[in-house]
């Protein structure tokens, strides 16, 4: 979510007191000035809410306010996410208002794979009291991670943005938002702790008929090994992953790079006699 420091400054910028803002959220101004000294962390409702005040897109919120990612989800069978980032486009006219924008469109399939891996993982460990939404960013990443790493093949194939709590699902809220919608999981608010917490419900079984038998063991495995550790636990230990380190804030993190892991964080056993 949108860092501290970035909450001050886009609050200044638009000339609110803290006050202010504390009110529209519907918290204490202590309770706002917390979230600004990062003691306290954004709830999903929350950042919607400072998304309408600051008048921009949920997804920019999340990547701060100098950056934009838009996310659209595909009703087509189309195999393929396309990006257009920057390094794509000249420095003149039209292109320089598209600088700091970063397009994401996810094709059905995609969608339908996430809301299946959701759905698995509420009815597995989504009743575990620290499992919130915090939490389920870092097990859908890591198991994609973890999975490409592995066996050099995509699971879910979602993308991620490093940004200052650790790898974040770009299309996350708009896939939960639909299935909201669609009565498949309902949003909670949970007290973890002093923390504020947005949980899921599941009101549906998932349908794992297009995972493969390897592809549902090893989120079982990434499930066992992680589930039981706090947000805090799950974004440090994102924070020593290679793929996270080498990415540039705000922007996506290469699957690519989970090949030049640490034994900290790597899972593939690597023959060490291979040339």
């Amino acid at each position: 979510m949108i860092t501290p420091t970035i909450l001050h400054k886009m609050r200044k910028k638009n000339g609110l007191s803290q006050g202010f803002i504390a009110e529209k959220l519907g918290i204490s101004r202590p309770s706002y000035v917390a979230l600004e000294k990062g003691e306290r962390e954004l709830t999903l409702s929350q950042a919607e809410k400072l998304a309408d005040v600051f008048d921009m897109s949920f997804e920019r919120l999340i990547c701060g306010d100098n950056k934009e990612v838009k996310v659209s989800l595909e009703e087509g069978k189309k195999p393929i996410r396309r990006f257009d980032t920057p390094h794509r486009r000249h420095s003149s006219g039209h292109e320089k208002k598209k600088e700091a924008e970063m397009r994401v469109s996810v094709p059905a399939e995609k969608v339908e794979k996430f809301k299946e891996s959701l759905l698995y993982i509420l009815g597995k460990v989504g009743g575990k009291p620290n499992v919130g939404m915090t939490v389920l960013y870092k097990l859908l990443y890591f198991i994609d991670f973890d999975y490409y790493e592995k066996y050099e093949e995509q699971l879910i194939g979602a993308l991620y943005i490093k940004n200052h709590y650790g790898p974040t699902p770009v299309a996350f809220a708009k896939i939960v938002s639909q299935m909201e919608k669609e009565g498949a999981i309902e949003q909670v608010k949970s007290k973890y702790f002093e923390h504020e917490q947005t949980k899921y419900l599941p009101h549906k079984r998932a349908d794992v008929s297009e995972f493969s038998a390897r592809e549902i063991k090893h989120i079982d495995e990434v499930l066992e090994r992680l589930s039981d550790k706090t947000a805090t636990e799950l974004s440090n230990l994102s924070h020593k992953d290679i793929p996270w380190i080498v990415a540039e804030e705000g922007r996506a993190i290469n699957y690519e790079s989970v090949f030049y892991r640490t034994e900290e964080t790597s899972v593939r056993k690597y023959d060490e006699n291979a040339v």
